[in-house]
């Protein structure tokens, strides 16, 4: 009995009638600025660097361009669920639908991970950019206690706390003005992202693309491990386009514009990463980049170090862009459940005032601000994709489900050569969670666990679905 009910599917009617509070104000555009700030953020900056020097060597570029396809493909599920169903909470809200309560709430929790981790590694990754290049700049030094973690002999990282902070108080003014910050901080980190791509282009050694991709990383499977390695960490780098789909029930039209967002915002980063990536490895031997800032230290072995503070300004622009995203989604998610009794029912009011989850961005706020403060950047990465790679396999698979079921009308976008795009996406989605580091599926795993003994130790017993009369 308890099975069954666990299993019990929940109402598009009613999701559509719960988030009618939300204001509708997103267009396309809006979407496309809200992708593009989440996913050209901490990734371009770091990334490829690090992942051509420890997986794939110059061929890196190749391997972003493996996750961008496998994250349009999934991107295309995406915008189906949304087009079908325009409400909030993403994969959790489209997976307790097609699946059951039990599946779209270990999808949330999934998600949950992501969604904070990632805002509280961005907030990590800006106070390292802002404290040694900025404030340093001008001579102010922060003591060492209150510039690292405990895990780091600090006391807390107050500059990563900061951020958080700051980026709440945006947020609780309501999607208007986070639209306009965020469109801003977008513009201003593109154009100098294309700047270091056409500058250092002039820079470009060709002998350093020999080996394209070095002997040393070949492994299985194929003898593409390296590659197929370094596109499955890259994802950490689109992980910003799902959000997308949590902001659905605040979008006009979505039926098209979803879709919009989502694949322009794909292919418009993935152009970035992969040119960016090309010039990068061409500038310097990928040897030398397994370095925290390898933009900047390519500028300086080529001299070019009245750049290297432009390059400093785009990486806080486009980590504040990225934190602002995520935290869009991860707040949306945080309210969805609290909407539907699997967390606290006060998560999930929305502010008369400015249309927003206060609570769920007051609760948002706190975690993301306590994990930024006290935990290392490295160990909050290492846990982010698993989750969004999880959500992918089950959202593409679940286009199948979706279409067989009569109850939930379309006009709007459906995804193209049904049913082979889906399962596509959804076997390159688990093939790469295969190839992520086992301590990564360990952690995952006894997170799911904890996951599920929430969920029958609460949220079963308090969730609307199931005291239904």
């Amino acid at each position: 009995m308890i099975l069954m009910q666990i299993f019990k599917k929940e109402s598009v009617s009613n999701y559509l009638e719960a988030d009618s509070r939300l204001a509708k104000s997103l267009n396309a555009k809006d979407l496309v600025a809200l992708g593009i700030g989440a996913v050209i953020g901490t990734g371009i900056f770091i990334l490829p660097g690090h992942e051509a020097a420890s997986h794939a060597g110059p061929a890196v570029a190749i391997a972003f361009l493996m996750a961008a396809i496998v994250s349009g493909l999934v991107g295309m599920a995406y915008a189906e669920f949304s087009s079908a169903m325009p409400i909030a909470g993403s994969a959790y809200s489209f997976g307790s639908v097609v699946y059951g309560e039990i599946i779209g709430w270990i999808l949330g929790w999934a998600l949950i991970l992501e969604y904070f981790l990632a805002v509280s590694a961005e907030a990590t990754g800006f106070a390292a950019y802002f404290n040694n290049n900025i404030l340093a700049a001008f001579g102010i030094n922060i003591p060492k206690a209150f510039q690292a973690s405990p895990m780091e002999g600090g006391v807390i990282n107050i500059t990563a706390v900061i951020i958080v902070l700051i980026i709440a108080g945006v947020l609780l003014k309501g999607t208007e003005m986070s639209k306009k910050v965020e469109n801003f901080a977008v513009i201003v980190k593109v154009v100098i992202i294309i700047a270091f791509i056409v500058i250092g282009a002039f820079y470009v050694k060709t002998s350093n693309y020999v080996p394209f991709y070095p002997s040393q990383f070949h492994s299985t499977p194929f003898g593409m491990g390296g590659i197929f390695t370094a596109a499955a960490t890259v994802f950490f780098a689109f992980i910003g386009f799902d959000a997308l789909a949590s902001n659905s029930a605040e979008t006009i039209n979505p039926g098209k514009n979803v879709i919009k967002g989502i694949l322009g915002t794909v292919i418009f980063a993935v152009v970035l990463y992969v040119a960016f990536s090309f010039v990068l490895t061409g500038i310097v031997n990928y040897k030398e980049l397994n370095v925290d800032d390898p933009a900047a230290y390519a500028l300086q072995i080529i001299h070019l170090t009245a750049f290297n503070k432009l390059i400093t300004i785009g990486a806080l622009f486009g980590i504040f862009t990225a934190m602002v995203t995520m935290f869009i989604g991860g707040s949306r998610l945080v309210y969805a459940l609290g909407r539907d009794g699997l967390l606290p029912k006060f998560i999930g009011r929305v502010s008369e005032k400015h249309s927003v989850p206060r609570n769920a961005i007051i609760i948002a706020t706190i975690v993301q601000a306590v994990f930024a403060g006290l935990v290392p950047l490295s160990e909050l990465a290492s846990l982010i994709n698993a989750g969004t790679l999880i959500a992918f396999a089950f959202i593409s698979f679940g286009v199948i489900k979706l279409r067989h079921r009569k109850d939930i009308q379309n006009d709007g976008f459906k995804m193209p050569w049904y049913p082979f795009l889906p399962v596509i996406a959804g076997i390159f989605s688990i093939f790469f969670i295969v190839m992520l580091p086992d301590i990564t599926k360990i952690f995952v795993a006894i997170w799911i666990l904890i996951g599920f003994i929430f969920y029958f130790a609460y949220g079963v017993h308090h969730s609307k679905l199931q005291n239904q009369k």
